[in-house]
């Protein structure tokens, strides 16, 4: 099969290029082969290329990609009848998505509504699973509290914003760096964004007028450190923090508890790559029956920023780098 290669190893989106000869992967155990259509791409990818992904631990193999559509192909011969060969599938796996085929345990797969392309299906499992993740079996959002999102229009940002409101909040706060973003975040159903571009707002200020001081319930943070002291402040009575990235860095000066015990807060860390297989499954069915059936109605959706050739994969990272897009990146296997 063909599949994406980075030359060297490692090294910036000049080395990514379509290699001719890997061997087909073959399904084992519970695995299904699958034909990939598209497959989304990640900041983890970027990471991953350039030899400086923190989840060192895990076995990804030499191919990018964590997120795909596709067809069945074949199945393995401890699988049950929950898929067929030549059904539409996507899914979410640890790597090697970057091409023609993949093997993935079936516990990982979903059924590809009829109304969703194989391009939008393979913007979901990423951002939204880690979203649900963060959201509900995490941060246990709870209907009628009030949420926070930072990075309000990153892929996992549109996914929390439409799935909070999923979950019963009764109002999504969300922070972005500049106005057109903010508006974006909105039309997602955000019901208010602040923009912390430059000039920055203080989005705990915001929240504690239009609060009347009683702050937000739950705080979902892919930001850290730079964000640290005004969470703290905007955090209600018993709320929770989810740490789910450190885009700013994850050292805190003048760190103190007591402002966690004065407040009761929890401070929770979560990420999803490095998860065993039995949790992922419980996740991936909690999120089948709480916010697939959304995808097919059109209450949720993933907007797409470009769609293009895998060939062309270089490109869509250094979009996806330049911090411009407005949305998932999808390549097409064609």
């Amino acid at each position: 099969m063909r599949a994406i290669a980075i030359r060297n190893g490692k090294g910036s989106a000049d080395a990514l290029y379509l290699e001719d000869d890997r061997p087909d992967p073959v399904p084992l155990g519970d695995q299904i082969l699958v034909c990939i259509r598209a497959f989304g791409l990640n900041r983890l990818d970027t990471m991953q290329r350039e030899d400086r992904d923190p989840y060192t631990s895990l076995d990804k193999g030499s191919v990018l990609g964590v997120e795909f559509s596709g067809i069945v192909e074949k199945k393995g011969p401890d699988c049950t009848e929950q898929f067929s060969v030549k059904d539409g599938v996507f899914g979410l796996v640890s790597g090697g998505a970057y091409a023609e085929k993949v093997v993935v345990s079936e516990k990982l797969l979903m059924s590809k509504p009829p109304s969703v392309s194989f391009e939008v299906a393979a913007g979901i499992p990423e951002t939204y699973l880690t979203a649900f993740q963060a959201l509900h079996l995490v941060g246990g959002l709870e209907p009628d509290q009030k949420v926070l999102i930072h990075l309000g229009s990153s892929g996992i940002g549109q996914a929390a914003i439409q799935t909070a409101k999923l979950l019963g909040a009764s109002k999504v706060y969300v922070t972005a760096n500049s106005i057109e973003k903010c508006q974006r975040c909105l039309s997602l159903g955000a019901d208010m964004a602040i923009n912390d571009g430059d000039p920055p707002q203080d989005f705990a200020a915001a929240i504690h007028e239009d609060t009347n001081g009683y702050g937000v319930d739950l705080i979902i943070d892919l930001v850290g450190q730079r964000y640290w002291h005004q969470n703290v402040t905007a955090a209600a009575l018993d709320a929770k923090i989810v740490i789910v990235a450190m885009m700013s860095g994850g050292e805190v000066e003048r760190f103190d508890l007591r402002a966690l015990l004065r407040k009761r807060m929890q401070l929770l860390c979560t990420t999803l790559r490095l998860r065993d297989l039995e949790y992922k499954a419980r996740l991936r069915d909690q999120f089948i029956e709480k916010v697939l059936p959304h995808f097919e109605s059109g209450g949720v959706k993933v907007l797409v920023d470009q769609v293009l050739s895998w060939k062309q994969v270089d490109e869509g990272h250094r979009r996806m780098e330049s911090n411009v897009s407005a949305g998932k990146i999808i390549c097409v296997v064609d």
